[in-house]
């Protein structure tokens, strides 16, 4: 099991509403991605994920999780521009890591849809790709 999974499955449970239980009062509605193209982001990480968009226009986006966990949105911000990740010493303000049921392929599949592989990688079993946006994202085999 990865590290990932073993914190995940040690996680208390959440009920889905606030103030349901003793673990915390708010919950969390959606992740947002700053960018300069919301339609173009969307629709890759629509691809990516195979999820659908909920809602989509020139300044904001919203993907729905099929799961029914928190959606992705996708805000337009005006001189938008990524973090220098791709440098070993960049930094980086979130990321995003993916379970895949194969590395190689879903790699491979990332590539076509626009993501690229920055030279430096954590050596881990984390591929390490940066989407269109410039914002890095990781794909992780399950275990």
């Amino acid at each position: 099991m990865s590290d990932l999974a073993a914190e995940q499955s040690q996680a208390p449970a959440q009920s889905g509403r606030p103030g349901q239980d003793d673990t915390g009062f708010a919950r969390l509605a959606m992740v947002t991605i700053d960018c300069a193209d919301p339609v173009a982001l969307a629709s890759f990480y629509g691809e990516l994920l195979g999820w659908e968009s909920r809602h989509v226009d020139e300044n904001f986006a919203i993907l729905d999780n099929p799961e029914g966990g928190s959606p992705l949105g996708f805000g337009r911000v005006n001189g938008y521009r990524p973090e220098p990740w791709t440098e070993p010493d960049g930094s980086k303000h979130f990321h995003l890591d993916f379970y895949v049921d194969d590395l190689e392929e879903s790699t491979a599949k990332a590539l076509a849809l626009g993501a690229t592989e920055p030279a430096y990688q954590h050596g881990r079993t984390l591929k390490v790709l940066i989407d269109p946006a410039g914002h890095p994202f990781g794909l992780a085999p399950l275990e």
